[in-house]
């Protein structure tokens, strides 16, 4: 009977035991699942909604760590902001140099590097152009052509001193006004992401406005995804024409469908060409640069857009920068990242082509000769392997007996 009793009891523990150790396995699990699921908040600041999902046991106070670290940049950098860096340096153009923030003076200092590298193409003291034509105020108009060259007159990089390790800066000359909205938001991010390292979050994405900072490994070890908007697409649904995959690193798109207004009939958007003081005519639609930070993407974007495909890459490629370009007529050049910041791009309309071919076909098409490749409208999103990159594409018409080019294969997954 002992015997028997010792038996149940036993089993009774050993039942006791394994029940314990699955409501510490679920307890564990429910923990782990807890940890995986991300913060998420928007607020508002350098004029646009700053979006984070953040991981990690401390997911909260890194968001709000770095939530705090965007208003304080906005604070020092903004023109508009009475008491900041950059409006106390407008006052005192023309006069002496002036005291600032350590973090103003590297920014500053960056967007002096970009705009003397691009030969002004992106330029910090574009502000007395740039009020003139107020994109995304309340009297957002084209002014005339008087006061373009008028105040025109005030910008120029060369009128910008920086001596970072003094924390000082300087204008040259009366008029000449600072504008850091061409870098504030690519900054922000790097304020951000930095925040999630001091924080202790274990991974993180920030976007503000144009420009995405990534941090640490995603819980499911994934990478990032990040969609290239295509410029075609309305602002009501907006869609991706491709797809960035990145491990970490910062991401800034410029475009011209951003801010824009209509007037006589004309369009005109907000990438100024310094040098002109009008909208940039660079043939480009949509740049978007992946770099080693969020200020160096955001101002190699604005200085590529005004530049144009072949001076662009080059500028690219001189900071060792990875970028995806989208031209008018629907071309796409690309270049992309290896080393510490690899990325990957992959089209969701896996190919581009030179020209409006869906707009050309009047009527079926078939290939014509050797080598070419099928294209129809029906089949628009059909995948060409890399090896048919550069060829021909032709279409025939049947009922009109006509043959021709449309266009060649762009670039290819």
């Amino acid at each position: 009977m002992n015997e028997q009793r010792k038996r149940k009891v036993g089993w009774a523990l050993a039942v006791l035991a394994a029940v314990l150790v699955l409501v510490a396995v679920v307890v564990q699990w429910n923990r782990w699942k807890a940890e995986q699921q991300p913060f998420t908040s928007t607020e508002f600041a350098m004029g646009s909604y700053v979006q984070q999902t953040v991981y990690g046991d401390r997911r909260e106070e890194a968001a709000s760590e770095a939530a705090n670290a965007v208003q304080r940049l906005e604070n020092q950098i903004s023109w508009r902001i009475e008491g900041s860096d950059i409006a106390r340096l407008n006052e005192a153009a023309g006069t002496d140099w002036i005291a600032i923030d350590p973090q103003t003076a590297e920014l500053l200092a960056q967007a002096l590097d970009v705009a003397e590298r691009s030969n002004g193409a992106s330029d910090p003291t574009i502000l007395p152009v740039s009020s003139l034509w107020d994109f995304g105020g309340e009297n957002q108009h084209l002014p005339e052509a008087e006061q373009i060259e008028e105040y025109r007159s005030y910008v120029g990089y060369q009128n910008l001193r920086v001596d970072e390790q003094a924390s000082e800066a300087s204008l040259k000359i009366h008029g000449a006004a600072i504008d850091l909205g061409g870098i504030g938001k690519g900054a922000a991010c790097d304020a951000a992401v930095q925040m999630y390292q001091e924080s202790g979050a274990e991974a993180g994405i920030v976007a503000v406005g144009g420009s995405i900072g990534l941090y640490g490994e995603k819980p499911d070890g994934s990478l990032w995804h990040l969609g290239v908007r295509d410029p075609n697409s309305g602002d009501d649904r907006a869609e991706a024409m491709g797809l960035l995959d990145l491990a970490s690193g910062f991401v800034s798109t410029s475009g011209s469908y951003e801010k824009t207004f209509t007037e006589n009939g004309k369009t005109y958007h907000h990438l100024l060409d310094p040098k002109t003081g009008y909208p940039a005519e660079s043939g480009l639609v949509s740049v978007t640069v992946v770099a080693k930070s969020g200020a160096l993407s955001d101002a190699l974007a604005t200085a590529v857009f005004v530049l144009g495909e072949e001076q662009g890459m080059a500028l690219l490629e001189e900071y060792g920068a990875g970028g995806v370009l989208i031209s008018q007529d629907n071309r796409v050049g690309i270049r992309l990242l290896e080393g510490r910041f690899p990325a990957h791009f992959r089209y969701v309309y896996p190919c581009i082509i030179r020209g409006d071919w869906v707009g050309a076909l009047a009527g079926k098409v078939e290939t014509v000769g050797p080598g070419t490749i099928l294209v129809n409208s029906k089949n628009k999103g059909k995948v060409f392997p890399r090896s048919q990159c550069s060829k021909e594409i032709r279409y025939f018409n049947r009922k009109l007996g006509t043959a021709g080019m449309i266009g060649r294969v762009f670039a290819c997954v």
